[in-house]
């Protein structure tokens, strides 16, 4: 217990005061999310990828590992969430809002700062939360779009609007350049750090400004299921997968870790923006935030113990 507490007083609790920032500037300030959430998406985040990319010493199938643990990872979270919503009989558009709040977690705004507490700071260790962080950019903005009926802007116009965005041209830049040995020049790599520092701030700023603006209106349903299968069942079948894949050490650990992150806000805003059960996917965000507290704490216990 003394453990427990000393997880949630030194990790979990830091990333909540500043979120706590956020939700207070939200409320009297009324900042301008959409800027934030670009200058967070076109800047920050991909000079973070970059700087973090670079700086790891790279294991030979670290790549290969992770991808496949998040393909098979995403093909049975989708399959547990398309069986419960038949169970439930929800129709089409609310199971695809449940399941869309269960795949897609919050890897970076969450993920991030929980990682670097946890490993304090270590390169291959924030380099794994990178890679998912990266492929759930990717996947939030193929399968997440086009499962909700992207009609208004066109599937390829969509899909060809990915490639504007720089995440994977960071992650790409800070790949090459590593396994290249390629120097970076100093007057160049100053700035980029400056940029990488300033993203977990930001991040969690911008994510506690999100949550204060999500109109929230609690009542019991059985919808609220699927933020079970988020928090508790998601780190179990990660867990299965990497012992079955024999993933050992930090790898492993950072995965089963940012496994049990909450429900990401992207689930709310795709939500929000086709008009598919919007309160529904708030409430999923909100309360799997709040109750990440406690899972997210006992899933870094065990994984001092498991690893």
């Amino acid at each position: 217990m003394t453990e427990l507490m000393l997880i949630l007083k030194n990790i979990l609790l830091p990333i909540f005061i500043v979120m706590f920032i956020g939700y207070i500037l939200q409320i009297k300030f009324k900042l301008d999310l959409n800027t934030l959430a670009k200058l967070n998406i076109y800047l920050l985040v991909p000079g973070f990828i970059f700087v973090k990319l670079y700086e790891t010493h790279f294991i030979g199938k670290l790549f290969f590992y992770i991808i496949i643990f998040f393909l098979i990872y995403m093909f049975f979270l989708f399959l547990i969430s398309y069986i419960l919503a038949r169970v439930l009989k929800y129709d089409k558009a609310k199971g695809t809002t449940l399941t869309n709040s269960v795949l897609f977690f919050n890897s970076g705004n969450y993920g991030v700062p929980v990682n670097d507490l946890v490993f304090k700071g270590d390169p291959l260790a924030m380099s794994v939360q990178v890679l998912i962080l990266t492929m759930q950019n990717i996947f939030t903005f193929t399968y997440g779009i086009f499962s909700l009926q992207s009609l208004q802007v066109g599937k390829l116009k969509a899909l060809l609007g990915y490639f504007k965005m720089p995440i994977i041209y960071a992650l790409l830049a800070g790949v090459l350049l590593n396994y290249y040995e390629i120097s970076v020049p100093q007057f160049i790599w100053t700035p980029m750090n400056y940029i990488a520092e300033a993203m977990i701030a930001l991040a969690l700023v911008l994510l506690g400004a999100q949550i204060a603006r999500i109109k929230f209106k609690f009542e019991w349903s059985s919808s609220y299921l699927y933020i079970i299968l988020r928090l508790v069942i998601g780190p179990i079948i990660a867990l299965i997968i990497i012992k079955l894949m024999n993933i050992e050490g930090i790898i492993g650990q950072a995965l089963f870790i940012a496994s049990a992150m909450p429900a990401s806000v992207n689930s709310s805003v795709i939500a929000q923006e086709y008009n598919n059960y919007p309160e529904l996917a708030a409430q999923m965000v909100f309360l799997s935030t709040l109750f990440s507290t406690l899972t997210v704490t006992v899933v870094i216990y065990l994984s001092n113990i498991l690893f």
